[in-house]
């Protein structure tokens, strides 16, 4: 009898575990809603590219500098502040000579150097719109062999984003509270709140551009920037 006892108790954690598995689920109500504002941006971003290349690496570095110095003095007369003006990217690459179809037993066993590409990448931050034309123009002029792109910002993105955000929240909470009224259930509490958006910026076509630049004729059009923001809203419902 006193083992039957035993087996007994010790059953009884086990159902409370059961039990403690089989409680439903908490009812919830999600909603997603995207607020949009539209901006005229402020500020723009281009980036620049030189290269180049001869046999000896010191020579194509002293004509890189060279041109980038013409540069740089090209942007100080735009007046192009220093500190609005970085190098993104600075490489050098080695070039070989070819190895033969058909190598032979004279030929080299590992490829040899016959000369060197200097690469420097150059962005520059633009803020007065009326000149992004002419400093395209000019910085291509002043020996810049390539125009890598050109994005638009706005200086005061985050308050921007901010009003997106709320417009996005607004519109969650209204579209939950329409929901509640039509299937007569009530808005208890807000579980989750998460938050996401981008910056989606106009199509800026590089080969177009590229070719108005060499052509001394770069037309510009800034359009608009439109800023997303969505907020999803996870509510506990009760029944009314």
């Amino acid at each position: 009898m006193r083992s039957l006892w035993l087996l007994i108790l010790l059953a009884f954690p086990v159902v409370t575990l059961a039990h403690d598995e089989t409680t439903p689920a908490t009812p919830t109500l999600t909603v997603s809603e995207t607020g949009i504002v539209q901006h005229a941006p402020d500020m723009a971003f281009a980036t620049f590219g030189l290269e180049t290349a001869s046999k000896s690496l010191a020579e194509a570095q002293k004509r890189n500098s060279a041109i980038m110095s013409k540069v740089m003095e090209r942007l100080r007369d735009l007046q192009i502040d220093k500190e609005r003006i970085q190098t993104s990217s600075f490489t050098v690459s080695p070039q070989y000579r070819p190895l033969p179809n058909r190598p032979t037993e004279a030929s080299p066993t590992s490829p040899e150097i016959i000369g060197y590409v200097v690469s420097n990448m150059v962005s520059v931050e633009i803020r007065s719109l009326d000149k992004v034309g002419i400093v395209i123009e000019d910085v291509l002029k002043a020996g810049a062999n390539s125009f890598q792109g050109l994005h638009w910002g706005l200086r005061e993105e985050q308050s921007v984003r901010l009003g997106a955000l709320k417009q996005a929240a607004t519109k969650a909470r209204e579209k939950a509270s329409v929901l509640s009224e039509t299937l007569h259930v009530t808005l208890a509490r807000i579980l989750s709140v998460t938050e996401g958006g981008q910056m989606i910026r106009p199509p800026m076509p590089m080969a177009r551009m590229a070719m108005e630049a060499s052509a001394g004729d770069v037309p510009i059009s800034s359009g608009e920037l439109k800023i997303e923001a969505t907020v999803t809203l996870v509510y506990e419902i009760a029944p009314k």
